[in-house]
């Protein structure tokens, strides 16, 4: 299966299958579902549970800045010429965060509230994330998804679509805000092609 494909009628797949610099993760492959509901759209998530780092120190179902640093699967979606962009990040302890950047790292509003449900077993987890249409930048054209965990020298970070192994420099970092490694992306997929995305009013203060 290719890293993203609708694997039926209003249905996107998309697998996680290698670190951010290209090199083939060494697990089962976390899975991220889009399709749309009433409000918006249903993000859906099945993922190894590594419970590395342990819970974040915040009660599940809030949200908490700073869960990047814990284990977490994260998604963004992008209006590549205005650069605006929404980050979701999930937590399979329950907790998560969602921001609004304009700019990349420019954040303009964080910590948004999310209905988010979880199941977690003792070597997997699932979640779903319930995304209001008004959360997405105007026209969204991009998408890309990362995964974190493990801790210290064990710390892994992965992405959808990872930066080419020739491009990466030595001693180089992760970063999950290289925003033109984004792949082209079109609600339309799920919607159809006569489909418009609804103008959201959350944004329009956020501008760089």
């Amino acid at each position: 299966m290719k890293t993203s494909e609708l694997v039926k009628p209003f249905v996107m797949e998309f697998k996680i299958e290698h670190t951010w610099n290209s090199f083939p993760v060494s697990h089962d492959p976390i899975i991220i579902s889009l399709s749309p509901e009433k409000a918006g759209i249903l993000m859906e998530l099945n993922a190894p549970f590594f419970n590395d780092p342990p819970a974040p120190p915040v009660e599940p179902g809030k949200p908490f800045n700073g869960l990047w640093d814990y284990e977490v699967v994260e998604a963004f979606f992008l209006n590549y010429q205005t650069q605006q962009y929404l980050e979701v990040e999930l937590c399979p302890h329950g907790q998560h965060l969602v921001l609004f950047l304009c700019g990349r790292r420019n954040i303009c509003r964080k910590e948004l509230p999310l209905k988010f449900e979880v199941s977690r077993a003792t070597t997997k987890w699932s979640g779903r994330a319930h995304l209001p249409w008004n959360f997405f930048p105007p026209n969204t054209d991009r998408f890309n998804a990362f995964a974190i965990h493990g801790s210290d020298v064990n710390r892994t970070y992965e992405a959808l679509y990872p930066i080419p192994q020739n491009e990466v420099h030595n001693n180089q970092e992760p970063d999950f805000h290289r925003l033109e490694y984004f792949k082209i992306f079109s609600f339309k997929q799920l919607m159809g092609k006569n489909w418009k995305q609804i103008e959201s009013d959350l944004w329009e203060s956020c501008v760089r």
